[in-house]
């Protein structure tokens, strides 16, 4: 039986839809007021050690949010520098908009084979503030969208579970908020 997490989605299964946007507070905003989405987690620098882009050393600057609806996480990324990233190659392709799905891994090195073995290229390789891998598998061909794989950890479980949590009963009120470590 697939176990599921605390924030809603089965262990493997997508658990995240990633859209690349110009203006992250805008994007924020606007998400919240059309689609009823947050609040959002604010992210203004995410933290991304041993980063590497397409097997090259990568200096990454991107801000990102995250917020709930149901069970379903969404994230949007801006990237504040013009390093080469996957980024950057999926705006100069077709501009901004969706960008990924994050599926969760306790096994990342069996799920990296797994998408190399199909001949899909590793774009991206950083490991997140909380100590955890994470991998861009560059899938477009086959889907149009990257996929992400993210190491399901303890610390990784709890954000999102955090993240969800402050989306239940939402009033639609303070819509952005700075990450805080203390609440994980």
């Amino acid at each position: 039986m697939t176990r599921m997490l605390s924030f809603g989605q089965p262990l493997g299964a997508i658990m995240q839809e990633a859209h690349i946007v110009p203006d992250i507070h805008a994007a924020m905003t606007d998400w919240s007021k059309t689609l009823n989405i947050g609040p959002w987690i604010y992210f203004e620098s995410f933290p991304l050690a041993d980063c590497t882009y397409r097997g090259q050393p990568a200096d990454l600057d991107i801000s990102l949010g995250l917020a709930f609806s149901g069970s379903m996480c969404f994230e949007l990324i801006q990237q504040r520098n013009d390093a080469p990233s996957v980024y950057e190659d999926v705006r100069r392709d077709r501009g901004y908009g969706f960008h990924h799905w994050a599926v969760s891994t306790t096994d990342f090195d069996a799920s990296v084979r797994f998408y190399r073995d199909q001949g899909f290229e590793q774009a991206l390789y950083g490991v997140a503030g909380v100590g955890a891998r994470a991998a861009y598998m560059d899938t477009r061909r086959a889907n149009g969208g990257m996929i992400e794989l993210i190491e399901l950890t303890d610390p990784v479980e709890s954000l999102f579970h955090m993240v969800r949590q402050a989306s239940m009963n939402w009033d639609g009120k303070n819509i952005i908020r700075p990450f805080d470590p203390a609440t994980l």
